[in-house]
C-alpha cells in the first residue's frame, strides 16, 4: 500500500508540473484538482473590485461621491438601506419530508371500483329482466288508480291564511289587515290573453239565398257584363264576337244559305256547336288542380285544422291477426296527417291518435263504423312471412286454417283535447309484454292509457 500510494503521488506530481506536449501548466490551472475555501482578503478583494466598477458607472457621475459605507450603493437601484440595517434571522428553511404511499393503496382502489361497476350493472341486468317478464306491471297496477290526498291549504291561499284551514275562523290567524297581506288598495290589471275558443269558432258564412234571389243576381250580373262588352265593342277595343248559331235559330240567321244548302248550314252548325262544347271542356281541364297541388291544398287544410286544437283518440283492439286491418290502420293516419303509435301485444293492442278535429273525426269513424274487424283474409306470402312474424300477429292458426275473430271488437277508450302533439310521427311497435308497452307509451308520458285500456 505505502508503495502505491508513492506511485500515485509520484504521478500527480508529474502531472502538476508538465503539462501536454512536456508544456508546463498555466498558473491558473496549477489548483485544479484541489479545493480551497475562500478567504477574506478574497472577498475583501471582490468587494473593493464591485466599489471600482460602481465608481465607473454614469449613475455615480451624476452625484456626489462620498468617503461613506452607503456610497458605493448609491447608485444600486435595487439596494434598500433600511433592510440592511436590519439583522437578519437566523431561522433557516427546513425541507419538506417525503411521504410514501403504502403498498397496495391504488390497487385497493380499482378493485372498490370494479366490484361497484359489476354491482351496478348486475342491477341493470336485474331490472331488465323484471320489465321484459312483466312482474312490475302486476305489482304496480292497482297503485296507478291510487287518488292522493288533498294539501292542507291549497297554494291560491297561503297568502291568506296562516297555516291550515282549521284556522279560517280565527280572524287573528287571517292575512288580511297585517303588513305582509297580498290585499291592497291597488287594483291589479292582469295581461290580456287571447280566448282559446276563438280559434276553434267556425268561420262566419254568407247568407242563404233563395232560388228567386239567385237568379235575379245572376241576371243583374250578366247584364251589367254584357253592357260592358258592348261598350268596348263600339269603342273598337275588342272584336265583335262571331253569333251564337243553334239548330233552332238557323234559319233567321242564315236565311237565304238556309234555303240554297240546308245540309251544308246544317253541317257547319253542328261543327260550331262541337267546337263551343271542346272549348268548354278545356276550359275546365285547366281550371283544375294537379295532383301536387290537389296534395299542397290538402296540407294546408289539415294543418290548418291542427292549429284550432290538437284532439286526442285511444282505441282498444282485441285482435290484429289481419294484416289487411294493421294496413288500413297506418295508412289512414298517414293520410289525415294524424302522429301517433299502434302497441301489438298478444292480449290487447291500443291504438293512440292526434290531430286536428276534421282527422279525427274521420279516423274515428274509419275505426268504429267503417271496418269490420270480424272479418279475417289468409295471408298472401305463406312462406317467410309466417316464419318471421310473430304466432299472435298471423291470420292461420299452426295448422293452416284461419283463426275464429268473431268476437274481436274495437272500443273507443280515451277522447279529449291536449295543448300540443307529443308524438313526431305514426309508427307501430310489438311489444311482448306489459313492461315493454309502458316503456313506449312512458316516453310520451301516456303509460296510464295502457292500464285503463286494460280494465275496460
Amino acid at each position: 500500500m505505502a508503495a502505491l500510494k508513492a506511485r500515485v503521488a509520484a504521478a500527480i506530481g508529474s502531472t502538476k508540473a508538465k503539462g501536454g506536449l512536456n508544456v508546463g501548466l498555466h498558473p491558473a490551472l496549477e489548483d485544479l484538482g484541489s479545493w480551497k475555501p475562500p478567504s477574506r482578503t478574497a472577498d475583501a478583494r471582490s468587494s473593493s473590485q464591485r466599489s471600482l466598477d460602481a465608481t465607473k458607472s454614469p449613475a455615480f457621475n451624476k452625484k456626489s461621491a462620498s468617503p461613506s459605507l452607503g456610497n458605493e450603493h448609491r447608485g444600486n437601484p435595487y439596494f434598500d438601506e433600511q433592510l440592511a440595517t436590519q439583522p437578519t434571522s437566523g431561522k433557516q428553511r427546513q425541507p419538506r419530508q417525503l411521504i410514501f404511499n403504502q403498498k397496495g393503496k391504488y390497487i385497493q382502489q380499482a378493485n372498490a371500483l370494479r366490484r361497484q361497476a359489476a354491482l351496478e350493472a348486475m342491477k341493470k341486468r336485474i331490472a331488465d329482466q323484471t320489465r321484459r317478464a312483466g312482474i312490475e306491471e302486476e305489482m304496480d297496477m292497482e297503485k296507478n288508480f291510487v287518488v292522493e290526498a288533498p294539501p292542507e291549504i291549497e297554494w291560491w291561499d297561503e297568502g291568506l291564511v296562516d297555516g291550515n284551514y282549521d284556522n279560517i275562523e280565527d280572524a287573528s290567524r287571517l292575512k288580511i289587515n297585517t303588513p305582509d297581506t297580498i290585499v291592497t288598495e291597488y287594483v291589479q290589471h292582469p295581461v290580456v290573453l287571447e280566448p282559446p275558443q276563438e280559434r276553434k269558432a267556425a268561420p262566419t258564412k254568407p247568407m242563404y239565398l233563395t232560388p228567386k234571389e239567385q237568379a235575379k243576381l245572376r241576371r243583374q250580373r250578366r247584364m251589367a257584363e254584357l253592357k260592358e262588352q258592348q261598350a268596348k265593342i263600339r269603342l273598337g277595343l275588342v272584336p265583335a264576337p262571331p253569333p251564337k248559331v243553334k239548330k233552332s235559330n238557323m234559319m233567321r240567321v242564315y236565311a237565304e244559305a238556309a234555303v240554297k244548302d240546308p245540309t251544308a248550314v246544317e253541317t257547319m252548325v253542328n261543327r260550331q256547336i262541337a267546337e263551343r262544347q271542346q272549348k268548354h271542356v278545356e276550359t275546365n281541364e285547366e281550371r283544375k288542380l294537379t295532383k301536387e297541388e290537389r296534395q299542397e291544398k290538402l296540407a294546408a287544410n289539415q294543418e290548418k285544422d291542427a292549429a284550432k286544437g290538437v284532439h286526442v283518440v285511444v282505441f282498444k283492439i282485441d285482435s290484429l291477426a289481419n294484416g289487411q286491418q294493421r294496413f288500413k290502420i297506418g295508412k289512414n293516419a298517414e293520410q289525415h296527417a294524424l302522429t301517433g303509435v299502434c302497441i301489438m301485444h298478444p292480449r290487447l293492442n291500443l291504438v293512440v291518435a292526434e290531430g286536428g278535429e276534421h282527422s279525427i273525426k274521420k279516423y274515428k269513424k274509419l275505426m268504429l263504423e267503417r271496418i269490420d274487424w270480424t272479418e279475417n283474409v289468409p295471408s298472401r306470402d305463406k312462406g317467410a312471412r309466417q316464419q318471421a312474424a310473430r304466432e299472435w300477429l298471423s291470420a292461420e292458426t299452426e295448422e293452416g286454417e284461419l283463426k275464429d275473430m268473431s268476437q274481436n271488437q274495437c272500443k273507443l277508450v280515451f277522447e279529449g283535447e291536449q295543448k300540443t302533439r307529443v308524438f313526431r310521427k305514426w309508427g307501430s311497435k310489438v311489444c311482448e309484454s306489459d313492461g315493454e308497452a309502458k316503456e313506449v307509451l312512458s316516453r310520451t308520458k301516456m303509460e296510464t292509457f295502457w292500464t285503463l285500456a286494460k280494465s275496460v
